[in-house]
């Protein structure tokens, strides 16, 4: 199999596996640039990395903390990103409160994203690389806020956008194309029976991301699946 796809026995191993290797390159970024940058997702698979990640001895000095999208939702709200983040890492961590930029997802949604572009640019420039991108997949093949049909798919400019996801009847707030794939380094978790039409059509499937969003890559992906998800490759 392809040596960026990595498959494990269960989806704790796949989450393990993922947040060890997060904290290997953290440590490689921060020793070559002085801080290193990580966008995150949500969701329930990211949570069980989290939980893991926050019972190392893992010194998160200088680790930038950012995220990949959110829900336009209040910050204690159920279905918050960064709710999630804090209740399974942040606060377990003991992150320092000012490497922490979250969306702001409680304010319009223009607003949250051009305070958010601002505090991006505020530490990688008007061109941002990020160390490192956390990200997932749907059963519907779409990544961060990026849905099948989505036309900001096609925006490699912005780098981050407000919008509308109809299958959710939710305003979201998401980072674009252009900088995903410039990440120095993807990491896809992508776990669960459910996941295993979505990811073969990824991985094997015809290149065409505005029907596959999560087939947007970086020089360096890694996907993390376990066997669940990986029955029909």
């Amino acid at each position: 199999m392809d040596p960026g796809i990595l498959t494990f026995d269960s989806g704790l191993e796949a989450a393990r596996a993922c947040g060890a290797d997060t904290f290997k390159l953290l440590d490689a970024a921060r020793r070559a640039r002085g801080q290193a940058t990580l966008a995150v997702s949500g969701g329930g698979t990211p949570r069980i990395m989290f939980e893991w990640m926050a019972a190392q001895d893992f010194d998160w000095f200088g680790v930038q903390l950012f995220w990949v999208d959110e829900r336009c939702v209040p910050p204690d709200h159920q279905l918050s990103n960064y709710r999630m983040t804090r209740e399974s890492l942040l606060d377990r961590a003991r992150i320092p409160a000012e490497q922490i930029h979250r969306i702001q997802g409680e304010l319009p949604p223009e607003e949250a994203t051009r305070l958010y572009v601002a505090e991006i640019v505020k530490f990688l420039g008007d061109r941002p690389v990020f160390d490192l991108i956390q990200r997932g997949m749907g059963p519907d093949a779409h990544t961060a806020s990026l849905f099948p049909g989505e036309p900001l798919i096609g925006d490699h400019t912005d780098i981050a956008s407000a919008v509308w996801v109809e299958k959710m009847k939710q305003h979201r707030v998401t980072l674009l194309p252009g900088v995903l794939e410039s990440a120095r380094a993807t990491f896809s978790l992508a776990t669960g029976p459910e996941k295993a039409d979505a990811l073969k059509l990824v991985l094997q499937g015809p290149s065409n991301t505005m029907e596959t969003p999560a087939q947007i890559r970086s020089a360096g992906t890694v996907w993390y699946i376990d066997r669940a998800a990986a029955a029909k490759l």
